[in-house]
């Protein structure tokens, strides 16, 4: 990929070497070129090691590249540390607890990711018309969060926390979405519903989103491409009717380094 193909991400040729010059060396991510068009939803598959979550903190910022290129748009983030990147980045992770502060109220932790990336006062608070956008948010959840605003998130079930951390992520619509195993952790009822909750959101907002998962079934019922990293790079990618044929058995048996399909959560 040489040149830039329009909206959306796109990472050109990017390598993340960890433990560089040492015995332990590891390349995670290798010569990765991926072009994630605006409004699409790419999910992400793979065995542990296969680069993934690496991928997902490049693109955050986490970690500068060793080579290559990040554009969000037109812009290129490439030199941007994490905090700078934070105005165009949503994320949420798999620990239903690192999205959210615990101490402070669904309306304060709805405050602060309002402000993301901006530079605050000692004097934020939440006006009327905010409060009334958080309203309308929560609701978007069918959970009743609404009518709880003035309650401490650690109240908050880990499913009620994780679709919270949802709302947080997309309250001010970012350039990406970064699902980084975010129903993981969850029990499969809570699970399904806090996935169904991400899939709407996406579509109400149409967010670019990449998001990574072990559960092949979840990586295939949601979104538009599906791609499959081994080694720091793309396996294969498939998208549209052919991805929406596939099964899991199918996906196993096309990557075709492992019979075990513990290593992707299908089941």
């Amino acid at each position: 990929m040489n040149a830039r193909q329009g909206g959306g991400l796109q990472l050109q040729s990017i390598t993340r070497r960890f433990n560089h010059g040492t015995v332990n060396e590891k390349t995670a991510v290798n010569g990765l070129d991926l072009h994630v068009r605006s409004g699409e939803f790419v999910t992400v598959i793979g065995s542990n090691g296969a680069g993934k979550s690496t991928m997902l903190n490049l693109v955050a910022g986490v970690y500068p590249v060793d080579e290559g290129r990040i554009y969000f748009d037109d812009l290129d983030v490439t030199g941007l540390p994490e905090h700078k990147r934070a105005p165009y980045v949503g994320r949420i992770f798999q620990n239903p607890l690192m999205g959210t502060a615990a101490s402070m109220t669904i309306e304060e932790n709805l405050a602060l990711a309002h402000e993301r990336g901006r530079r605050r006062s000692l004097t934020w608070g939440v006006t009327a018309s905010r409060r009334k956008l958080y309203r309308e948010r929560l609701s978007l959840l069918g959970l009743g969060l609404e009518n709880r605003l003035s309650e401490p998130v650690k109240f908050l079930s880990g499913g009620q926390r994780q679709s919270l951390a949802l709302i947080m992520a997309v309250l001010t619509p970012p350039k990406m979405l970064l699902l980084d195993e975010h129903t993981a952790a969850l029990d499969p009822k809570t699970a399904h519903i806090v996935m169904e909750q991400t899939g709407r959101l996406i579509d109400e907002f149409n967010l670019t989103t990449l998001m990574v998962t072990h559960n092949l079934n979840l990586a295939i019922e949601y979104g538009h491409r599906l791609i499959m990293m081994h080694e720091g790079n793309i396996r294969f990618e498939v998208e549209g009717p052919e991805k929406r044929k596939l099964s899991a058995a199918e996906v196993i048996k096309r990557f075709g380094v492992t019979q075990d399909r513990s290593l992707f959560g299908a089941g």
